[in-house]
């Protein structure tokens, strides 16, 4: 096949492409801080995990109440108005954690993630098909691939804080001999100390991060953007009308709540497949963040390879190969499984940007309520962890760890996206 030579970004819009991809790592840092929170907040409010994914609920369910307004706030606006309110929730959200380790309550800390959260789902919604229209429709998909590349360069220094950072000086961690944990055997008096000390660990990188947005809302708001992507207004109605009877589209969205709740789920619950096998959080951590190197590393080889491949067949590919690992992390016990597990996301590295570009090939002035819809699909991540985190509640299921089964969610999502990305080819092949 010979390769595509356009252009990926256009020398006129290379500034305003450089300044809104710095804030793909900027997200990628709030949402790979978080993962490992619901571990550290399980131990240190002793709840259950499935309490303790309501981290993750409310994280991702800030997604899913936002999109749509922000889609409608951009259409009436203008991309940069809707990026400038994003990062202005997402200050607001991080500042909030300081009031929230004060007052001990985890119900408190879920409201600022919420709140965090809505500013992630106007830059999402925004930045996305802001980056598609800096060029030409046919590099749409590998300029969306390169923007997402920075995302995951966020997400390592975001689980690089949470591991050698937060994790690791976490009081209420701390193991015996046996490799137990000491802080359950505490008298009450002890407990509430850590807990203080732990609640302001965990506060401190929060609202570092919320200074670091305010002077991003500062870069961004003396930037002159260009105005591409929606130079007429659409109804939203009828927008949406032609929206839900584009099939690629429809089964795109759906494509997205299990690709984002597989990779969720997988970032997430390492910690607790690696605890099972007696390794601390700050170690099992450091696991992560050699899935995010390999997802990294993979993510440019992979828009590497769309000059040359079919993005929707490398779909296909890519999520076969990651049913193949997972499924090892399923039925292999011991390190093996691990590194299986580790493996994954090798796979998944391509998934978010190229479904997203495929869903919105051709769509036009539908792209801004189409983003929206496929970051609502972001709520996968809200709905499946705490599924998960219940599987695993169970300690044992028949001979398997309960761990080990509870990746079958994950297993579940990647044949949705392989069969989404077969059907997507061969609509494709069809020229539908």
């Amino acid at each position: 096949m010979k390769p595509n030579k356009t252009k990926v970004v256009e020398r006129k819009y290379l500034f305003p492409f450089i300044v809104i991809t710095s804030l793909f790592a900027l997200w990628g840092f709030a949402n790979d801080i978080t993962n490992p929170m619901v571990a550290a907040f399980k131990t240190v409010m002793e709840i259950s995990n499935a309490k303790a994914s309501l981290v993750q609920f409310a994280f991702y369910g800030g997604y899913a109440t936002m999109a749509i307004p922000a889609a409608l706030f951009v259409q009436k606006y203008s991309y940069k108005k809707g990026i400038l309110l994003g990062l202005a929730l997402y200050a607001t959200g991080a500042l909030l954690f300081w009031p929230a380790a004060q007052y001990q309550a985890f119900g408190f800390f879920l409201v600022s993630l919420y709140i965090l959260t809505f500013g992630l789902a106007f830059l999402e919604t925004t930045a996305n098909p802001f980056i598609l229209s800096l060029g030409a429709e046919e590099t749409a998909t590998r300029r969306l691939n390169l923007s997402q590349a920075f995302n995951p360069m966020g997400s390592l220094l975001g689980m690089f804080v949470a591991s050698r950072i937060v994790l690791a000086a976490l009081e209420s961690d701390k193991r015996n001999s046996a490799g137990e944990l000491i802080f359950p055997m505490l008298d009450e008096a002890t407990k509430a100390a850590i807990r203080t000390n732990d609640l302001m660990i965990i506060r401190n990188p929060y609202v570092i991060l919320g200074l670091v947005v305010i002077v991003m809302f500062v870069v961004i708001l003396l930037t002159k953007m260009p105005q591409t992507g929606h130079l007429n207004e659409i109804h939203p109605y009828h927008s949406f009308k032609r929206l839900i009877k584009n099939k690629i589209y429809r089964e795109g969205v759906v494509a997205q709540v299990f690709y984002v709740a597989a990779q969720i789920m997988c970032w997430t619950f390492i910690i607790q497949y690696a605890d099972n096998l007696g390794i601390d959080k700050a170690t099992a951590q450091m696991y992560n963040i050699v899935a995010m190197g390999i997802f990294l590393g993979s993510r440019f080889i992979s828009t590497l390879l769309m000059k040359y491949v079919n993005a929707r067949k490398l779909l296909m590919l890519f999520a076969i190969g990651g049913i193949c690992t997972i499924s090892g992390a399923i039925l292999i016990e011991g390190m093996a499984g691990l590194y299986c597990l580790v493996a994954t996301s090798a796979f998944m590295s391509l998934m978010f940007p190229t479904i997203y570009g495929i869903a919105l090939n051709g769509i036009g002035q539908d792209a801004t309520l189409g983003a929206a819809g496929l970051v609502m699909a972001i709520v996968g991540g809200a709905l499946m962890p705490p599924l998960q985190g219940s599987i695993i509640d169970m300690g044992q299921i028949g001979n398997m760890p309960a761990v080990n089964v509870s990746f079958v969610l994950p297993l579940i999502s990647f044949v949705v996206i392989a069969f989404y990305g077969y059907r997507s080819y061969k609509f494709h092949e069809k020229g539908i």
